[in-house]
């Protein structure tokens, strides 16, 4: 295959940049092929790339660490947004720029601040390194804490996450929410959501903390968030129960889920999940236990590349 033809810029414009990509093996053939075809690109215009694979959950975090102490400008994150997270947090507070390959399933993160999906174009940005800033958010439970690029939910949404058979996602893709999402709909309870919101206190049936405007992909639900900015967009669920959930379930794709009946927009600094009763959360996509639990801004923004 002849990438030169179409690749980003000539060597001599893109200089010496060291990159580190962090990816997943167990991604599949498809996605290890997307990426593959961006490393040839990079390659071909003499960029210097060494490729690490992870091998257990929080081993990307680990790697990019290790990655910005041995002086990587850039570490690069070739997968979805729970690969995105977990290099996000190996890279805070190092300078190390954050790259990404979106081979996720959703790839909302990418949606989010406009990043390219063809591989040429994903060598091109990467190559250039123009960047904006993500000010990513910190949820922590009693015993553990976790970042999050994107969004945080609490209730329904994350007993989908917690429930979704990874199999099948790799089978269906997005479709496997939506085949979870009904199959928890006559089975999750809906209890109700305690909170303390800044100073506020208040109660939801389910709830999506978010830096950023989208959700489930390309759907908008908070408009009013800012990626780049400290606090976060709080999104009330207000109605619980299987009808309440079909209703916002039908909501989301023709885009007005942030609108629906009883959905409350509250911006704050920071969310505490109050009480005794274990509720599932998620963060970007992936299982992120239960609560109690508290949530803040991460101890400093981070720089992302994107074209």
């Amino acid at each position: 295959m002849d990438e030169k033809a179409d690749s980003p810029a000539s060597s001599h414009r893109m200089g010496p940049h060291r990159m580190v990509i962090i990816f997943n093996p167990v991604a599949g053939r498809r996605r290890a092929a997307l990426l593959w075809r961006v490393l040839d690109v990079l390659a071909a215009n003499g960029i210097r790339l060494d490729l690490a694979e992870t091998h257990r959950a929080g081993h990307a975090e680990a790697l990019a660490r290790e990655a910005a102490r041995g002086g990587a400008s850039m570490v690069v994150a070739a997968g979805g947004d729970g690969t995105i997270a977990e290099v996000a947090n190996g890279l805070m507070g190092s300078g190390a720029r954050l790259g990404v390959i979106p081979l996720g399933t959703a790839n909302v993160l990418a949606h989010e601040l406009a990043l390219p999906f063809a591989p040429r174009a994903v060598a091109s940005a990467l190559a250039f390194g123009r960047t904006r800033t993500l000010w990513p958010g910190v949820a922590r439970s009693p015993d553990s804490s976790r970042l999050f690029v994107q969004m945080l939910g609490i209730g329904f949404d994350a007993q989908v996450v917690h429930r979704l058979s990874l199999p099948v996602k790799r089978v269906l893709g997005k479709g496997a929410y939506v085949v979870q999402s009904l199959r928890e709909t006559w089975r999750y309870k809906f209890p109700s959501i305690r909170l303390r919101i800044d100073e506020m206190e208040t109660e939801a049936a389910s709830v999506v903390i978010s830096k950023g405007r989208l959700y489930g992909g390309r759907f908008l639900l908070a408009p009013e968030s800012r990626p780049d900015a400290a606090g976060f967009s709080v999104i009330l669920f207000g109605c619980g129960g299987p009808a309440a959930a079909l209703m916002y379930g039908a909501a989301l794709p023709v885009g007005i889920l942030g609108r629906a009946p009883g959905v409350r927009h509250v911006r704050a600094s920071r969310v505490e999940v109050i009480g005794n009763a274990p509720i599932p959360a998620q963060a970007d996509g992936d299982a992120a236990g239960f609560t109690p639990l508290s949530v803040a801004d991460a101890p400093g923004p981070i720089e992302v590349v994107t074209g």
